[in-house]
Order: structure tokens, then C-alpha cells, then sequence
């Protein structure tokens, strides 16, 4: 994210507005994610959020400092994982996925809210002929947490432990595989980290990305293009 920028030759107010952007997402984004996790479970009968304290949208109670620094530099980090016990659920299977789909479908609503945000600081700099400055730091500032969001929803959305992505898959697999699976988690998120080092994993993340960006950017400037 903020290398990208740099390595770019950004201006200033671009840099400015994603370090901006950034902090927004550490301190509210990333509780906001872990929150609707929590709260999910909690409805579905799993009191194991609300005992731990992670029913709050307090950021001392979610933030991971390796997870917020990747944000900072990549774009890509993550949160301290919220704990569920899928055995309090009348379906343990769906009751997963229904906990791990909460987290990227808040990350979505919160990179659309950005964008509705975003093209009304628009539609109010042309209609005053405002240029540059802060307006243009705002503009930037609603962009970059928008793309932030959406690629934090698509970076949860692999379907490999830790991620979001392989409580989902939990509910499609039978379950002895998926715990064999379960049982090699630390190995497997080692490995993920190297291969996103390697920039593997880089194009196909920013092309879906970009996808969704452009679908939300569309639906989200239709009104102001009335």
C-alpha cells in the first residue's frame, strides 16, 4: 500500500490521504470485521465472543501490530482472530460459515459507505470549483479505505486456515478432512506468507479486487449521476 505509493512517485496529498485512510481501517475497519464475527456467533448461540470481550468495537480489544503494519505497508494485514465454538451451534457447519462470511460482507459495506462518501466530496468540489488541497485529500482519503476494505474482504475470502475463506469451506467439506486439514494450520499459514512474499498470490488478489472495486464504484456513483 504505502510502499506501492512510494515506489509510484504518489504526491503528497495521495500518501498523506493513505496513511490517513490507513489509520482509519486499524482503528475501525479491523474492529468493525472482528465485531461482526463475534456478533454473528453470539446471535447464533455462541457466548465464547462476549466472555473474551470481543463484542466491542474498541480496537485495543482486536488489533494485531504485525496485521496493522502489513495494512500500513502492503494494503494486506489482519486483526486478532475472534475465538468461536462451533459446538454452542445448532449447525456447527453453517453456523462457521455464517460467523466467517460476517467479517469480508462488513468489509464490503464499509468500502461502499467510502465510495458513496467519496463521490459526494466530488459532486460537492465541482459544484463549488474546488481544486486540490484538502479537498482532494478527502477524495483520496475515502478512495483509499475503500480499496483497503475491499482487499482485506478478498484477502479473507481464501479458502485456507486462518482465513475467513476455510471456515466457509468447512461447510462444503466433510468434516474429517477439514480437520485434517485444521491440523496443519500453523504450516499452512507460513507457507501463505511466504508465497504472498513471493508475489504470488499479488495479481490475483488485485484482479478480483479490482472487480469488485469497479462493481461497488459503479452502484455507488449512480445516484450522483442522476
Amino acid at each position: 500500500m504505502l510502499l506501492d505509493l512510494i515506489r509510484s512517485g504518489a504526491d503528497m496529498w495521495s500518501i498523506i490521504g493513505a496513511v490517513m485512510s490507513v489509520i482509519i481501517v486499524v482503528f475501525l475497519t479491523l474492529p468493525v470485521h472482528e465485531f461482526a464475527h463475534g456478533f454473528i456467533a453470539d446471535k447464533l448461540g455462541d457466548p465464547t465472543p462476549r466472555y473474551q470481550g470481543r463484542l466491542t468495537l474498541n480496537p485495543i480489544a482486536h488489533l494485531d501490530p504485525i496485521g496493522s503494519l502489513g495494512i500500513l505497508l502492503f494494503g494486506i494485514g489482519w486483526a486478532k482472530p475472534v475465538n468461536i465454538n462451533a459446538r454452542y451451534f445448532k449447525n456447527p457447519k453453517w453456523g462457521m460459515a455464517l460467523t466467517a462470511l460476517a467479517g469480508p460482507v462488513s468489509n464490503v459495506i464499509m468500502a461502499f459507505i467510502s465510495l458513496v462518501l467519496m463521490n459526494l466530496f466530488v459532486l460537492i468540489g465541482n459544484a463549488l470549483s474546488i481544486e486540490g488541497g484538502i479537498y482532494l485529500l478527502f477524495v483520496y482519503f475515502f478512495l483509499h479505505i475503500a480499496q483497503i476494505n475491499v482487499y482485506l474482504a478478498v484477502f479473507n475470502f481464501i479458502p485456507i486456515p486462518p482465513f475467513d475463506g476455510s471456515r466457509i469451506l468447512f461447510a462444503f467439506l466433510p468434516t474429517k478432512y477439514y480437520f485434517s486439514i485444521m491440523r496443519y494450520e500453523r504450516y499452512i499459514f507460513i507457507g501463505l506468507l511466504v508465497v504472498l512474499y513471493l508475489g504470488v498470490l499479488s495479481y490475483p488478489i488485485s484482479f478480483v479486487s479490482n472487480l469488485i472495486l469497479s462493481g461497488l464504484s459503479f452502484v455507488a456513483g449512480l445516484p450522483f449521476g442522476l
